[in-house]
């Protein structure tokens, strides 16, 4: 099962905290899969990848709420956490950076702190997309419900890319093989800075 973290709505569409769904319906979009069965109060739909069978799951229950339908569908499909991912937002990590991780708390991030209290664990792997922080004094709830800038939107598409083949070499090939390829790259970086 693949967790994409966001909010329902129009509104919050192209914001910082919306990540997560973008890499879901993009990958979605590539499988010819449609996010669309509305069980578990999510946004879901199944695929099989080279044998392989798994869950796009979009929780439509508001971010500080998401370990409800995590829960529910890990519960209904008996996922266990090892064949969990969740995919996120991280404001920790500059813009460019993804990083996968095996486990970790919450670092603030409601949405994480929900699928933890609701899952009775934090044992379960992450893609984590760097939104990077306000460069003002304004507060980070209201910065990570903003869109991006133009000038930054050519970086986010190239960071949904590389979270979504994350997910894919995940549950192809292990979550060390995706934390191996994955988490040394720095899409930020312009050309020939090292």
């Amino acid at each position: 099962m693949i967790a994409g973290l966001g909010n329902p709505g129009p509104e919050y569409r192209k914001t910082r905290h919306n990540m997560g769904f973008r890499v879901i319906e993009q990958w979605a979009e590539s499988l010819g899969i449609a996010l669309r069965s509305r069980r578990f109060h999510s946004k879901s739909g199944r695929a099989l990848m080279e044998g392989r069978g798994i869950i796009l799951l979009c929780p439509q229950t508001y971010m500080n709420r998401s370990g409800m339908a995590v829960k529910a569908c890990a519960d209904y499909f008996g996922v266990e956490t090892g064949n969990m991912l969740v995919v996120h937002d991280d404001i920790d990590l500059p813009l460019g950076r993804v990083k996968v991780v095996r486990s970790g708390g919450a670092g603030g991030h409601k949405g994480i702190q929900s699928i933890i209290d609701y899952m009775g664990t934090n044992g379960f792997a992450r893609v984590k997309m760097g939104v990077g922080r306000p460069r003002s004094l304004q507060p980070v709830d209201e910065f990570v419900l903003k869109p991006f800038s133009s000038e930054e939107d050519t970086v986010v598409e190239e960071v949904v890319r590389l979270a979504v083949r994350a997910c894919e070499e995940f549950v192809l090939m292990g979550l060390e093989h995706a934390m191996g390829n994955v988490n040394w790259q720095h899409l930020d970086q312009k050309e020939g800075e090292h």
